[in-house]
């Protein structure tokens, strides 16, 4: 095998849906100001008996699932999430014992919301050296739980969910080399710190950083997939802010592309606002098996990671 893939994917929201006008009753502001602002219209809430495990263990067992495997058929269990409460036992082993998984190696990746794609390069980095066999990669976050519902500038962005993705050995690579970094001088523009732990950002400082450097990095990821941004059938960007989401998919010259424009729906996930936004697209029938879809995740520390995979 000289390669990984995507065998599946899978996602998960909460019940609860917390609509503008229903934020507008808790905070000075209205449904006008949010969608002119950053795109939402709603987002999922989860409850204060749905922790960030649960969350991420509904995505994974529907990954599982798409992908016709069991528990006995992992062997390596990754997830991103910048909000997990409790140091140990980690997300990676509470979803492994939630799911049944027998023995394996289990790792959460602290990388905020561009968590996801850093763990998925880490299992396709992980699978094809022949350290595991099948990998679940898990983006799950509660943001909701970090945030100060009485500002009006963050609360009206968050919302809560998990995506995941099953990987496994493949002959062709599914999953083209990562291109990732990091601007620590820039690590205080998005933060969750403090105690409690609260969410904030400087919101126009990641707007200029994300429209204006993004977009050259986003080329050199499907450089490294040996192909052009015209090529791909679909853009998976962080799910931040629809107004950052559609002029980078344009400065990137995505023409022919699909865009995820989950963000609408389902607001600032953080680590699992793109295998949300790429589950839902598969799901939709969006894009077909196959197809070349550029993942790119950027936000805090300040990190960012994408590459290019084949849709499962």
């Amino acid at each position: 095998m000289n390669g990984s893939r995507i065998a599946a994917v899978g996602h998960y929201q909460p019940a609860k849906v917390l609509t503008n006008e229903d934020l507008a009753g808790l905070v000075d502001t209205s449904d006008e100001w949010i969608r002119s602002r950053v795109g939402i219209h709603t987002r999922h809430i989860a409850g204060p008996d749905e922790p960030v495990d649960e969350l991420a263990a509904h995505a994974a067992a529907k990954a599982l699932a798409a992908a016709g495997l069991g528990p006995g058929d992992i062997d390596l269990v990754l997830v991103a999430t910048s909000t997990a409460v409790d140091r140990s036992p980690n997300m990676a082993a509470r979803v492994a014992a939630r799911l049944g998984i027998p023995g394996p190696a289990a790792l959460d990746i602290n990388v905020v919301c561009a968590g996801f794609t850093h763990a998925l390069a880490t299992a396709d980095h992980t699978v094809r050296a022949g350290a595991a066999t099948r990998a679940l990669v898990i983006g799950a976050d509660k943001m909701s739980e970090v945030t100060d519902w009485s500002d009006r500038t963050t609360c009206v962005l968050v919302g809560d969910g998990a995506g995941a993705a099953v990987v496994e050995a493949s002959a062709e690579p599914g999953i083209s080399p990562v291109l990732w970094g990091s601007v620590p001088e820039m690590g205080h523009a998005v933060r969750i710190e403090g105690q409690p732990a609260r969410f904030a950002q400087e919101g126009q400082s990641v707007y200029r950083w994300a429209t204006t450097k993004l977009p050259p990095l986003a080329r050199q990821a499907c450089e490294r997939a040996g192909l052009r941004p015209e090529d791909l059938a679909a853009v998976v960007l962080h799910q931040a802010n629809l107004r950052i989401i559609e002029p980078l998919a344009e400065k990137i010259g995505a023409v022919n592309a699909v865009v995820a424009r989950d963000v609408t729906a389902s607001g600032n996930t953080s680590a699992a606002s793109i295998p949300l936004a790429f589950s839902k697209l598969v799901e939709q029938g969006a894009i077909s098996a196959g197809d070349p879809v550029l993942l790119f995740g950027f936000g805090g520390n300040l990190s960012y990671a994408g590459q290019v995979v084949r849709c499962p």
